[in-house]
């Protein structure tokens, strides 16, 4: 078994973080007893490239069970939590290439290591498996069936190969299921993303002026979590119709140039690059806080923001300090990248609970139909979205109604009026 770690000696502490997460993911641990016993996964690779953290590692060991393969590396240089990458290798025999703070080209050389092993599937958070395997290892195509994408930015990344007919072969995108973006996105996020900040920085958020740009399933949620916690939040759009509900939602919406002269805290969320660019570094006030929540590390112009400052230093763990020609501070967050991932522990183990149970029903999907699918992105089967949901209640104790007979024949008819 190829793996690139740490220190194989914290298998034993990321084991027991590993237990602490498993008791807050009863559905998955639901699936992983089924997958026991059915083994749908039987002599398939599955190659992963994701946050190497606790619920990683639950979902890991879910598709174990189910008779794969596994091989994992980390979705970004920052977000692998090591004592879970040392018990995932010495306590579960499964391949992992990854290690926290690694430097690009280690790692690329570990997504590289990932697809090496030859996978049928892959798993991917942010494309980066299926982006690589495309431009310079597309011969393995032919041996793949399909594969799951975990997040927005990579769906954007496949939706635009799928556009352009280079798509090599069919990936169901988890990020769009509703017992994913609905909860994940907005409410795992949403807390996450505070954490994070507040672990890297230890502020207080009442009273602070919070400029979050992008109003997506994310944005909602961590607008939500820091109006809750008494700052005034300040949404920056481009979609007209995600500003409109933001203003409904009793948000201030500006645009970026107008923003950036009054926050004190400023997170990107939009998936896309240059967010936040040089005229708006030149108006933000000393001691402003640059945060990123996209997945990638482009939404901050980082390299604007080294050319623009005089010095640097690291004031904090995760918080490096920029001063500018005029002597204001510009305090960037866990170098632009996910910072909740990168200076916490990312979205909570009850949340990611519905995102991974999606990931493990996706694969045994693809196992199955691989056949008869095409070489596009598809949505995860409404069946087994809601298969999520209803045993997500069922372990919360929460029971609902039932149609019945005389309901669903008046839902199917088109002869009743009034």
């Amino acid at each position: 078994m190829d793996c690139d770690i740490k220190d194989r000696k914290l298998a034993s502490a990321g084991a027991k973080r590993i237990d602490w997460a498993k008791q807050q993911m009863p559905v998955l641990s639901r699936i992983a007893e089924r997958f026991a016993e059915e083994k749908p996964l039987h002599g398939l690779r599955i190659g992963a490239c994701l946050h190497v953290t606790t619920e990683t590692a639950n979902l890991m060991l879910t598709l174990k069970c189910g008779g794969a393969d596994v091989a994992l590396c980390a979705s970004n240089p920052l977000s692998t939590q090591d004592d879970v990458a040392a018990s995932l290798v010495v306590n579960d025999g499964i391949s992992v290439s990854a290690r926290k703070g690694e430097d690009r080209e280690t790692y690329y050389a570990h997504v590289n290591a990932v697809l090496e092993t030859q996978p049928h599937i892959t798993l991917d958070d942010g494309a980066d498996l299926v982006s690589v395997l495309h431009s310079g290892r597309r011969d393995q195509a032919a041996t793949l069936i399909g594969g799951t994408e975990e997040t927005t930015t990579g769906v954007i990344r496949l939706r635009s190969m799928e556009k352009e007919g280079i798509l090599a072969y069919p990936i169901i995108a988890v990020n769009d299921a509703q017992t994913k973006h609905l909860f994940d996105n907005r409410y795992g996020a949403g807390q996450s993303v505070i954490d994070g900040i507040l672990r890297a920085t230890n502020m207080l958020l009442a009273g602070t002026n919070f400029v979050l740009c992008g109003f997506g399933w994310c944005g909602r949620g961590i607008a939500a979590r820091a109006k809750g916690m008494g700052a005034n939040v300040i949404i920056t759009e481009v979609d007209p119709l995600r500003a409109l509900e933001a203003v409904m939602e009793g948000y201030r919406v500006l645009p970026m140039e107008e923003a950036a002269r009054i926050g004190n805290i400023f997170v990107t969320t939009t998936g896309n690059k240059d967010v936040i660019r040089s005229e708006h570094l030149g108006l933000m006030a000393d001691g402003a806080i640059l945060a990123n929540a996209g997945h990638f590390d482009v939404e901050i112009d980082i390299v604007a923001l080294r050319e623009i400052s005089v010095s640097r230093r690291q004031v904090r763990p995760y918080v490096e300090q920029y001063v500018m020609p005029d002597g204001r501070r510009l305090n960037l967050l866990a170098d632009g990248r996910l910072v909740n991932l990168s200076s916490a522990e990312g979205d909570p183990a009850s949340v990611m609970d519905l995102s991974f149970s999606n990931q493990a029903l996706s694969i045994e999907y693809i196992a199955k139909h691989h056949s008869d699918l095409e070489k596009r992105v598809y949505a995860v089967p409404d069946e087994i979205d809601r298969e999520i949901a209803r045993l997500k209640l069922t372990v919360m104790g929460v029971h609902i109604d039932a149609l019945t007979d005389e309901q669903e024949e008046y839902l199917s008819s088109w002869q009743a009026g009034t």
